[in-house]
């Protein structure tokens, strides 16, 4: 089960105070960790961090122009898919200002990560992200948690039948190996939203240059393999490089809210403040510097959702004050094991499937 650190009893009076005298619980924790210089950007990290992503990703390039056509050119699809997690993230860190308080050149590097390098609509991402952010973990609310291939609570599997059902029985087991469907999805719907009229894409400036930013990665990418390497070689490169970048980010995001508290299931849930409403329904994964690379810093999702803004290496140094805020107030604060989360994650994705099997949810 997860893991609710507790305070040491010295700091509980300053919020208990807090509480008492009725005001917000989430503004001593946000003076603090102002106080502490934790908002503040880092762009020489996020700077250093770009240009040896770039610089793998060209070397991937290099390697492929070297090998040529030849299957022995397939496991370059391995690195490729961590460098484009990294991209991934970077395309996030922007979309939430965390590099730098530019709103423009958040945009350009968001739409050069997200567009360009991986073939995801900026805009469409940050409409449904931001929906996220602002009611994690609420059915109706929150599109992370719709019911769609994936259902995560047990009222959503009512009347799931045919594949719908069968993918909802055994949606546990079945979870990473839809994760390899993730990197393609990303692109379709991303596509899609584009060219919906009633999509998020309100601005027709915006909407021309996101079109040809990902016009130009679906041509570029294809023009790169289908001359480096053989079309049946390109095609399973490009399958390889997808699937292992979905599972990737499904590795990345899936642990986070699962199994997590839904504000929709209390009568007050809509009610909750800010550090509540964020704290409740996310998890904490516990780990080194490896596990911070190797999930983005979203292994600090307690404190990325309180701290949208806050730069991702400063994640884990607000940390210490975050769990002591929760504990001096009674607030359950989730950290759990790599290992273990997916565990907590896996498992409520097979209790909720339980009806459809047949059997009693525990």
């Amino acid at each position: 089960m997860s893991q609710a650190t507790v305070l040491p009893p010295a700091a509980a009076p300053a919020a208990a105070s807090v509480r008492a005298r009725g005001g917000s619980e989430f503004t001593p924790l946000l003076r603090t960790v102002r106080e502490q210089g934790l908002l503040e950007h880092r762009p020489g990290w996020y700077a250093r961090g770009i240009v040896v992503n770039l610089l793998g990703i060209a070397a991937v390039a290099a390697g492929l122009a070297l090998i040529g056509p030849s299957w022995w050119a397939l496991p370059l699809a391995v690195p490729l898919a961590l460098f484009s997690a990294r991209a991934a993230f970077v395309g996030h860190d922007a979309g939430h200002a965390q590099i730098t308080p530019n709103r423009k050149a958040s945009r350009i590097l968001q739409l050069v990560h997200a567009n360009l390098l991986l073939g995801m609509s900026r805009e469409w991402w940050n409409d449904k992200h931001n929906r996220h952010h602002a009611h994690p973990n609420h059915l109706d609310k929150d599109p992370d948690v719709a019911a769609d291939i994936l259902v995560f609570a047990e009222h959503q599997t009512a009347g799931r039948t045919g594949l719908r059902g069968f993918l909802t029985r055994h949606q546990a087991w079945l979870f990473f190996p839809l994760t390899t469907l993730e990197g393609i999805a990303l692109k379709v719907y991303g596509v899609q939203a584009l060219l919906a009229k009633d999509g998020p894409h309100r601005d027709g400036r915006e909407r021309i240059v996101e079109g040809a930013l990902l016009l130009a990665h679906f041509a570029g990418h294809a023009a790169l393999l289908l001359t480096l390497l053989t079309p049946a070689q390109a095609l399973v490169f490009a399958l390889v490089h997808q699937m292992l970048l979905g599972v990737h980010l499904g590795m990345a995001f899936a642990p986070n809210h699962k199994g997590m508290d839904r504000p929709d299931e209390h009568a007050d849930g809509d009610s909750w403040g800010h550090l509540r409403r964020q704290v409740l329904t996310s998890r904490n994964i516990r780990g080194g510097a490896l596990t911070d690379w190797f999930l983005g810093g979203l292994n600090y999702q307690v404190e990325h959702h309180l701290f949208p803004s806050m730069p991702r290496p400063n994640l884990r140094l607000a940390q210490p004050a975050v769990r002591a805020h929760c504990a001096a107030l009674g607030v359950p604060y989730t950290e759990t094991g790599f290992v273990d989360s997916y565990r907590q994650a896996l498992g409520h994705l097979r209790e909720v499937g339980a009806p459809l099997r047949g059997e009693d949810a525990e």
